[in-house]
């Protein structure tokens, strides 16, 4: 990663957009989950714990609809599956003689958007760093828990008179992993997120969106298997 500042500062710069989008997003989620009968102390732990974007926003809807707590906890492990991925294929695009000595303490901090970040520096030919990895990783996650406890502790009817601005803030995530991940895209990876783009679509429109989640990814790791 760049050296021209101290690794961790640079990745804590760098994670600065990331930071900005999570905040609204994690405010959201605060918000809701007051709205859903949470306490913000539960709230805050949710995103603590989890820290999963979307998923707790699905955690929300099963827990308060009455689900089981394993159905619930499955149904997050298979939307997430794909974290699993990320830190092979990161340490890959690094070389092999990256540092990976506390590579079990910052791929913690390695949500989709977090990977598009380091993944878009190393391919711009910056140099991988794990001082690096921990300024951004943790820049992003202080940004969403602290826009998560805003959130609670604004209560369930902070948005209730901002009906714009709600269906705003729920667009912002996909929206910032759409700009890192056009921020990465080569003609060598395009059919591989297409068949994945495709899977998704379908299958959410025929089986729900929990399903077409994961077939799609499964989709996008098999036909990039195949490729190579």
């Amino acid at each position: 990663m760049s050296q021209t500042r101290p690794p961790f500062l640079d990745g804590l710069i760098a994670s600065l957009p990331i930071a900005l989008g999570y905040f609204p997003i994690a405010f959201s989620f605060g918000v809701a989950a007051t709205q859903t009968g949470f306490t913000a102390l539960e709230a805050v732990a949710l995103s603590v714990i989890i820290y999963a974007g979307a998923s707790q926003f699905l955690a929300l809807a099963l827990l308060s609809s009455g689900a089981p707590i394993l159905i619930t906890a499955f149904t997050l492990i298979a939307m997430n599956l794909r974290h699993v991925l990320y830190g092979p294929a990161l340490m890959r695009e690094a070389g092999a003689d990256a540092a990976r000595r506390r590579a079990w303490a910052w791929a913690w901090g390695l949500t989709d958007e977090v990977f598009g970040q380091a993944l878009g520096s190393l391919a711009r030919g910056e140099r991988f760093s794990e001082a690096h990895m921990f300024g951004l990783g943790l820049g992003a996650y202080a940004a969403w828990v602290t826009g998560t406890a805003v959130g609670a502790h604004a209560g369930g009817g902070a948005l209730e008179g901002w009906p714009a601005l709600e269906a705003g803030l729920g667009f912002m995530l996909p929206a910032l992993f759409l700009a890192l991940l056009l921020s990465i895209l080569s003609r060598a990876q395009f059919p591989v997120i297409a068949v994945a783009g495709l899977v998704t679509v379908g299958a959410t429109l025929a089986l729900g969106a929990t399903s077409g989640i994961l077939l799609g990814m499964l989709a996008g790791a098999a036909t990039g298997l195949v490729r190579r």
